[in-house]
């Protein structure tokens, strides 16, 4: 007597992540949903978690919301088990009020939307010398944006500053300031004293301004090097520094094979060209989507070139004499620079950008 071997049943796992806990949901290959579970989020919850999953079958598929954040070390434990991750966006809003919100929903919606191959993407790669790259940014990031609030701060306190004090310190430049202010000597005893209370604040700024700015050049020394050595070539193009190579290697990842072309390089960085024709009117409008960052960085490279670069300046002669404005101008600048950057990143021996790329550009 023979028996017929029943085949391996295959299923698509989602998962809903938190700082604590993450809800699992596991469907078949018909959209079934088969169980949902908590587990904890630990090395330990991760094996049970996928343990769970393997016992429903073949897993296929895991879709995970938050790769980049509660859901990372959960990513990045599968990767190593060889099972196939991708990342979920939110579900939009209309679907969210229809089906309601709850841990085990939004898993079985990662679930369904995972087999469906719906607002998927690929996850980021955060084991790499990029990921190192991302952290120390996070750090230099943060010191700029706290040495400029510093700057505002000491510029706001000179306005209703006394009259003696401000004739002073208000027609310095802003590094005259800081070091005029932070050389000061009030007086500690007189704290009480309105005019001797600036003095002293106005020290204290300048002096958190300047450890400040020892932070973020010692970050630049890291950074610096760091970028050269993962991208020599990136470097390499013009009005590309640190700054800005730092920024579109973060935006692109570890592994940016998982961009599909540059086209959604350009779209994830905000350069995408958005269409606003309506009647005889036929043209393009800024993106104000994506990776703001990223767009930012792309933006200082297009005023670089627009100052230094004989062929960019060129281009913008020649189509503000075809009647676009300076920002669709800059659009379609930004929309090359995307393009040149993307040949760089994904590729070990890029090739030079052909004269003509700024023509198509647009």
């Amino acid at each position: 007597m023979t028996t017929i071997a029943q085949p391996t049943r295959e299923v698509t796992g989602g998962v809903d992540t938190h700082k604590d806990t993450h809800t699992a949901a596991v469907v078949d290959s018909a959209g079934r949903l088969l169980g949902t579970e908590q587990f904890e989020a630990s090395r330990a919850g991760y094996r049970r978690l996928l343990a769970w999953l393997l016992s429903f079958g073949t897993v296929a598929l895991v879709g995970v919301e938050g790769t980049g954040a509660y859901g990372a070390g959960l990513a990045v434990h599968l990767r190593e088990q060889d099972v196939p991750v991708v990342e979920i966006d939110r579900p939009d809003r209309k679907t969210r009020r229809w089906q309601g919100k709850s841990d085990p929903v939004d898993a079985e919606a990662a679930a369904r939307a995972a087999l469906a191959q719906r607002r998927t993407s690929t996850p980021k790669q955060r084991d790499g010398r990029v990921e190192a790259l991302r952290s120390l940014r996070v750090a230099r990031r943060s010191a700029v944006n706290q040495r400029a609030d510093v700057q505002r701060q000491m510029k706001t306190l000179i306005i209703t500053a006394p009259e003696e004090l401000r004739a002073v310190l208000r027609d310095l430049s802003d590094k005259q300031l800081v070091a005029t202010c932070a050389a000061g000597r009030p007086d500690t005893t007189r704290a009480g004293d309105p005019a001797m209370a600036v003095r002293l604040t106005l020290r204290t700024l300048a002096r958190r301004h300047q450890r400040l700015a020892e932070e973020i050049a010692d970050l630049d020394a890291l950074i610096g090097p760091l970028v050269a050595e993962v991208a020599p070539a990136l470097l390499a193009l013009h009005g590309v520094g640190p700054e800005a190579a730092g920024q579109l290697l973060v935006s692109a990842g570890e592994n940016p094979d998982r961009l599909r072309s540059e086209a959604a390089f350009a779209m994830l960085c905000g350069a995408a060209p958005i269409p606003a024709s309506s009647g005889r009117t036929h043209r393009h409008r800024l993106n104000r989507g994506g990776d703001r960052a990223a767009n930012s960085a792309l933006y200082r490279i297009v005023l670089c070139r627009l100052r230094w670069d004989a062929r960019t300046r060129s281009y913008r002669e020649r189509r503000t004499a075809e009647g676009l404005s300076k920002k669709e101008i800059i659009r379609c600048l930004k929309r090359y620079v995307a393009r040149e950057i993307y040949r760089v990143i994904t590729t070990s021996h890029p090739h030079l950008t052909d004269p003509s790329d700024l023509t198509t550009a647009t």
